[in-house]
């Protein structure tokens, strides 16, 4: 077929010379190269080198790519609203913390639970010699007995426990002290004991007792039934019950990611649910096998239900980091990398007439593939060109 020529001119007034030949089919291709005023300018490509600085999109400029002049092209219509800067990372799906249950009792390991179980504050952890060792909650190790008359913070937090099971009186505990381990402490604590089936002492031994901060999920068990207990001996290893999604993020992106941004978390069968980035990392590591330092970046779901049961799960999730109103967007294809190390944007007109309209960029949303843009003539609903489909 005949090659068709038409013009093409800038809002400066320079003209382009554009050649097209037969219909467009449909398919990716890349940009073509305009020759603007005898000054060639290079239309950037699909895949082609218009993105932010990074993995997040931050809005540095963009590097040219190389196209030929004879790529087909469609059109694309520049829309107002609201532009999300996002980036889609590779994550895993499971629970937050990790914790080692070690054993403080004497005897043998009669009882002990099992992987995906979950124990929670007054509960059995496991049980040495038929007498079961129980779950409270408290960051202060169980490292001496306690009995009445002491004090100190490992007190407090067997106060704390006691009035949450419903053994001990909250006014009656305030009224002697929380720290301090008086009358009502020792008969809380011996209601709780009739309740576990064990001697009613009003005292709390080592080993009697495992301080975790929170309920624990069961992962692997260490210890077997039958084996000896001794002081110090690990029984299994567990996690949290909150659910979490962990990203190794390269430590480079650090600065573009805070806590409180929000998320969209892609699982395994392709639901997605939001979350909210609830910690970032400061220490960077290196994985074994990797040369690139990472931190870790927790994301909290936002409908724990939602995300199901699977542990360490692979997942996907698209981060939001900055977002504006009321903006300009075109495609990221849709940008034009000018001479002089600007951008413009070619817009359609009436007739297959073709202006350019130098702009300015703001937000990039990585994951639709869309920029903010501005500049002077340029307003939603006009049509400008990209690479065909």
């Amino acid at each position: 077929m005949r090659a068709k020529s038409f013009s093409a001119v800038t809002d400066s007034g320079d003209s382009v010379q554009e050649l097209a030949s037969g219909p467009r089919p449909r398919g990716r291709g890349r940009r073509r190269v305009l020759v603007a005023g005898g000054v060639l300018a290079v239309l950037v490509g699909v895949g082609g080198a218009v993105a932010g600085t990074g993995v997040l999109g931050a809005s540095s400029h963009p590097a040219a790519g190389v196209v030929d002049n004879s790529d087909p092209t469609g059109l694309a219509t520049v829309t107002r609203g609201t532009l999300s800067s996002q980036v889609q990372v590779n994550a895993t799906l499971g629970y937050s913390g990790g914790y080692s249950v070690l054993n403080q009792a004497s005897g043998t390991f009669t009882s002990l639970p099992s992987a995906g179980q979950v124990i929670r504050r007054g509960q059995a952890l496991y049980w040495v010699s038929n007498a079961p060792v129980v779950l409270l909650y408290g960051t202060v190790p169980a490292y001496r007995s306690l009995s009445e008359g002491m004090s100190g913070p490992d007190v407090r937090q067997l106060n704390e426990n006691l009035v949450a099971l419903g053994y001990a009186d909250k006014a009656d505990i305030a009224a002697l002290g929380w720290d301090y381990f008086g009358w009502e402490t020792a008969y809380a604590l011996e209601l709780y004991q009739k309740h576990l089936g064990v001697d009613q002492t009003g005292t709390l031994a080592v080993g009697q007792a495992v301080f975790l901060p929170a309920a624990v999920r069961v992962t692997s068990v260490t210890a077997q039934a039958g084996s000896t207990a001794a002081p110090g001996s690990p029984v299994f290893q567990g996690t949290a019950t909150t659910r979490q999604v962990t990203v190794a993020l390269d430590a480079a992106e650090q600065a573009y990611v805070k806590a409180g941004d929000r998320v969209t978390i892609t699982l395994p069968d392709n639901q997605t649910t939001p979350g909210v980035v609830s910690s970032v990392g400061t220490v960077a590591t290196t994985p074994s096998g990797s040369t690139t330092p990472v931190i870790t970046v927790g994301i909290t779901p936002t409908d724990p239900a939602a995300t199901g049961s699977l542990d360490q799960a692979p997942v996907e999730v698209s981060i939001t980091t900055a977002t504006v109103s009321n903006v300009l967007t075109v495609p990221v294809d849709a940008l034009i990398v000018t001479t002089s190390g600007g951008y413009a944007v070619e817009v359609a007109g009436p007739g297959g007439t073709r202006r350019l309209v130098p702009v300015s960029l703001g937000l990039f949303d990585d994951a639709a593939g869309t920029v903010q843009v501005s500049g002077t003539g340029l307003a939603a609903g006009q049509e400008v060109v990209v690479p065909a489909l």
